[in-house]
């Protein structure tokens, strides 16, 4: 059944217009009068609809009952990420949220080939917020990860206290030599914590930027002697410390 994210309150047995996105992609599918839908507002759950009318630039639908389903990790995981180049970042966003990160944070870094401020920057999570609630829709997560505006790694103080959540574990992907390895911290003492993962772009993270990591409390951990790709390490660990 085709599923639709929609960011307006819903509230079951009422008759609406859909936003425009939904509109257009309903009309995309050629839906008719009295065919099912799903639609989400992200906060939580989702609702049946039936399309009541399509006219030629809206559409009408009314809402079913709420059924509170949730497909969410077994443990939050938030990305900070320094940027990878051209479609790379859109492709970590897209797996990143079917593999139900809860958040990203793109980093501007010293070895980061994409630079990004101002206005761009703007557009630039606007494009990945709505490949996050393509892959939402795909996917069934009936909740967006959040897609916060791009920051510069040399304020570290600024994107972790947006990025923290509680008690969250900061762990910080490295190459070092004789870092442990993400599998063995994971498996020693988690437990419910959600954890922060910092991941550098091409070519990682500088050594003055790993330092400075270290000082904010992140813990190094390395995922292997293979040397991945900046959007394949991010996600391997994703899927390490996230669970079902």
């Amino acid at each position: 059944m085709p599923r639709f994210y929609c960011p307006v309150p819903l509230i079951a047995g009422a008759t609406f217009e859909l936003p425009p996105g939904a509109a257009r992609h309903v009309q995309v599918l050629r839906m008719q009068p009295g065919d099912a839908l799903t639609l989400f507002d992200g906060a939580g759950g989702e609702y049946a609809a039936t399309v009541e009318r399509m006219g030629r630039s809206d559409v009408s639908v009314t809402l079913g009952a709420h059924a509170p389903l949730e497909r969410e990790a077994a443990r939050a995981v938030h990305l900070a990420v320094g940027m990878p180049a051209n479609e790379r970042m859109d492709w970590l966003v897209e797996k990143a949220t079917e593999l139900g990160v809860a958040s990203i944070q793109p980093l501007a870094t010293a070895h980061g080939v994409l630079r990004l401020s101002g206005e761009r920057a703007e557009k630039k999570r606007a494009h990945w917020e709505a490949i996050a609630i393509a892959a939402c829709e795909q996917c069934g997560r009936n909740r967006v990860p959040v897609i916060h505006p791009v920051r510069p790694f040399s304020s570290p103080s600024g994107w972790i206290e947006a990025n923290t959540v509680g008690s969250a574990l900061r762990l910080v992907l490295s190459l070092a030599d004789g870092t442990r390895r993400l599998a063995d911290a994971a498996a020693s003492g988690l437990a419910d914590r959600s954890v922060l993962v910092l991941s550098g772009p091409e070519g990682g993270l500088s050594g003055a930027e790993e330092q400075e990591a270290l000082a904010c409390g992140f813990a190094p951990v390395t995922l292997g002697p293979r040397v991945l790709r900046a959007e394949t390490a991010a996600l391997a660990a994703l899927v390490s410390l996230a669970g079902p």
